[in-house]
């Protein structure tokens, strides 16, 4: 949750672009880059901290010289040939996606877009998949995700581990943060930034309409705005100001209302808030998002045991009824494609929506009723949803089931998304007692969680 307090957009236009994204509840993230060839994490083993989601394997574990040079190696055999972003867009749109976002750059600084600021990129003739008519990756997908409209959001990593401006040859990296003290060294800080400056410049000019710069790599931040009751935060070394009024100011010049997440640092440049593989415990009041993996991993990796549709769907429902936006991750291979169960993951999700949708598009949380065992709810005019969710290993929906809390104005109707027939139900006072006909529980509209609109 923010460090500070959250500060609502004055921008006419920011207000109107974040109230939009607020009603679209559900997208699409993708992790990708040539690290996706080992199996790996994305970027973070070349990272030479001592954690856990750094470790690295292969037979340079121990070398991290060469390691990292056969890590940045990988370029030149990155040759995705079944990159179809038009299948994505189709499969996360069937899902009940409607936005998404992408990675044109993560902290190894490797580009999937057409960038001039470096050779490390996906078109340079270094990479084998330069040679494809669709060599520009994240023009390509940002097309094909717009053309099934839906909101275009560039992921981008503040800090660069290649660029030598940020983790400067001449010390090498201790940890994620850059190599030199940028107070020092003004003239290397600042070439970075203009590098920072220049890549954004470029993605908010050349990739048609973008709806969300998503700024990853929190630790890119002035000093002033570190909290150090978090610990990643509390050892950054330096001051790592970047100056994101100026980029905002661009940013916006290029793409009118333009939302900017610069992530964990609150304030003004960071329009919705980001929990990462985790959901608030409660109804939060301003804008966020929880971003977690479809599988168990950001990126790639060969053997990945995928959520069951029941658990995305638990998710997405906890997070509408708490008043944010989901943001599930799948990770596309070496090849260009992504696991055929990722594809059936989100089949199964789409069919929940496709019944349900009524209840998380445009739909606001619950602060009034509270969680009641099985029981969620969402909001609308006149009209509350409450949302059962069945259990992950067996999902049941009893014959009968009791609502407390709810409004106590008179209840006009209760029906069940999705089916013919009627419930029946009972009201007293705050009460609301909902029959299920044998019928309908045996032939019930969806899978694994129901939804009772009560109107008012």
């Amino acid at each position: 949750m923010p460090n500070g307090k959250y500060q609502w957009p004055k921008d006419s236009l920011v207000v109107k672009k974040l109230q939009q994204w607020q009603q679209v509840k559900f997208g699409l993230l993708m992790h990708w880059g040539p690290y996706s060839e080992w199996g790996v994490v994305e970027s973070w083993s070349i990272c030479p901290e001592d954690e856990s989601w750094c470790e690295r394997k292969g037979p340079y574990a121990e070398n991290y010289n060469q390691y990292l040079d056969a890590y940045e190696k990988l370029q030149t055999t990155f040759n995705p040939v079944l990159f179809n972003p038009a299948k994505w867009a189709t499969a996360a749109k069937d899902a009940g996606m409607k936005y998404m976002v992408f990675t044109t750059k993560h902290h190894d600084g490797f580009c999937m877009f057409d960038t001039d600021q470096t050779d490390y990129k996906v078109t340079d003739a270094k990479t084998p998949f330069s040679n494809s008519p669709k060599r520009n990756i994240t023009k390509e997908v940002f097309k094909a995700f717009r053309t099934d409209s839906f909101m275009i959001g560039a992921y981008f990593s503040k800090p660069d581990w290649h660029s030598n401006d940020y983790w400067w040859k001449r010390f090498p990296p201790q940890s994620r943060n850059t190599s030199y003290n940028p107070a020092k060294h003004p003239e290397k800080w600042n070439a970075f930034k203009k590098y920072t400056y220049r890549q954004l410049e470029e993605l908010t000019t050349d990739y048609g309409k973008i709806d969300i710069l998503w700024l990853d790599g929190g630790w890119v931040r002035p000093k002033a705005t570190i909290d150090t009751s978090v610990d990643w935060q509390r050892s950054i070394p330096y001051e790592q100001d970047i100056d994101m009024a100026n980029i905002a100011s661009m940013s916006r010049a290029n793409q009118p209302g333009v939302l900017i997440v610069d992530r964990t640092v609150s304030g003004e440049f960071e329009n919705y808030v980001t929990p990462e593989q985790a959901i608030p415990s409660g109804y939060l009041p301003y804008p966020w998002e929880s971003c977690i993996t479809l599988g168990n991993s950001w990126s790639y990796i060969p053997d990945e045991q995928f959520k069951s549709a029941n658990k995305v769907i638990r998710m997405l429902t906890d997070v509408v009824s708490r008043n944010g936006n989901l943001l599930l991750n799948v990770a596309p291979g070496p090849d260009g494609d992504w696991h055929a169960a990722a594809y059936d993951r989100l089949k199964e999700i789409g069919a929940w929506i496709k019944v349900n949708g009524e209840a998380i598009y445009g739909s606001k949380g619950d602060s009034i009723i509270g969680q009641q065992g099985n029981f969620i709810f969402t909001h609308k005019a006149n009209t509350v949803y409450a949302i059962y969710r069945g259990d992950e290993k067996k999902a049941v929906l009893p014959a009968s089931v009791t609502i407390m809390h709810v409004p106590a104005a008179q209840v006009k109707n209760v029906s069940m998304l999705g089916a013919k027939q009627k419930v029946k139900w009972t009201q007293e006072r705050d009460k609301l007692v909902v029959a299920v006909p044998d019928k309908l529980l045996n032939k019930l509209p969806c899978k694994e969680a129901w939804v009772f609109k009560i109107s008012y």
